[in-house]
């Protein structure tokens, strides 16, 4: 949100400049991070391990039998094998790489950067003056619905919040279409025209927190808890790489597709979120207080 904030009184790089401060304070921190106990641990430093251990829970606090757990855990999983190409083909392993890659990948095809990087320009062409600090407000509503994500996300559970947030996508991004194309065939002077640049501001705020409530937050934590642990890094890792790839492709495409047509490129992004709705409806699991054991039978 800060960035935002900046942003309405200083050039962009000015801005990206700015962004490299907190990253200089960080790099020293990082120096004085302690190691991870579980990561001590499976490299056989007891004494390191345990000390880390007792620093992060307190001098005061009894940890012999966090200690006793962690060893239970680093013994059993240096006995499991790691999987091999040839395993993907049982569902107990592709099924639950398919869920976490295609959330993660529907998750930036439905445009999220191009419309946040790109919101300046969607909110003049929506005829809105001051478009700056529009830009800010949708921030601030992005921080806030963020944050109502957190409280909800173990209340409503993980697949009732990532309908509700695919959906309010949908709605909002068709709201935004066919603003934009209605626009196309309506004077400038007349009021209706001013009515529909509303609605496509609307529509884009509706869609920026519909995601924040459900896909932003919630692809993360599925992929953390559906993946079997001996996949859990590999897996992980590819859905991360997927991601962040089409991450960069929404964003190098978003001003290209917006320069030929606003409201045509709303209506690839509408598509993509529609597809979401069926793809969370048909695959997605509920895994809101279920062990990992169970979650993985429900996969064979």
């Amino acid at each position: 949100m800060l960035a935002y904030l900046f942003g309405i009184f200083i050039q962009w790089r000015i801005l990206a400049v700015l962004g490299i401060l907190p990253c200089t304070v960080l790099i020293p921190g990082l120096f004085f991070i302690p190691e991870s106990p579980r990561w001590l641990a499976k490299m056989g430093m007891t004494e390191d391990f345990e000390a880390s251990l007792q620093v992060l829970r307190g001098f005061e606090t009894d940890i012999s039998i966090e200690v006793n757990e962690i060893k239970r855990a680093v013994a059993s999983a240096s006995r499991r094998t790691t999987i091999r190409f040839a395993d993907l083909k049982r569902k107990r392993y592709w099924f639950p790489l398919m869920i976490g890659t295609g959330l993660l990948v529907l998750q930036q095809l439905s445009g999220i950067n191009g419309v946040l990087f790109y919101s300046s320009s969607i909110f003049e062409a929506a005829g809105i003056t001051d478009s700056n600090v529009a830009t800010f407000g949708l921030g601030a509503i992005q921080v806030i619905a963020t944050a109502a994500s957190t409280w909800l996300i173990d209340r409503t559970g993980r697949r009732l919040l990532l309908m509700v947030s695919s959906s309010g996508m949908t709605v909002g991004l068709l709201i935004v279409a066919v603003s934009f194309f209605t626009k196309d065939f309506v004077s400038e002077d007349s009021a209706l025209y001013s009515i529909l640049g509303i609605f496509s501001v609307v529509g884009v705020v509706a869609m920026v927190v519909a995601f924040s409530l459900g896909m932003g937050p919630i692809p993360w934590v599925i992929m953390s808890e559906i993946f079997p642990i001996n996949m859990k890094g590999l897996a992980g890792s590819f859905a991360t790489l997927a991601n962040w790839f089409t991450s960069w492709v929404i964003t190098m495409t978003a001003n290209l597709l917006l320069n030929w047509s606003t409201g045509g490129t709303f209506t690839i992004y509408f598509v993509v979120s529609a597809i979401t709705v069926v793809f969370v409806s048909v695959w997605v699991p509920e895994t809101k207080g279920r062990a990992l054991e169970e979650i993985q039978s429900s996969f064979r």
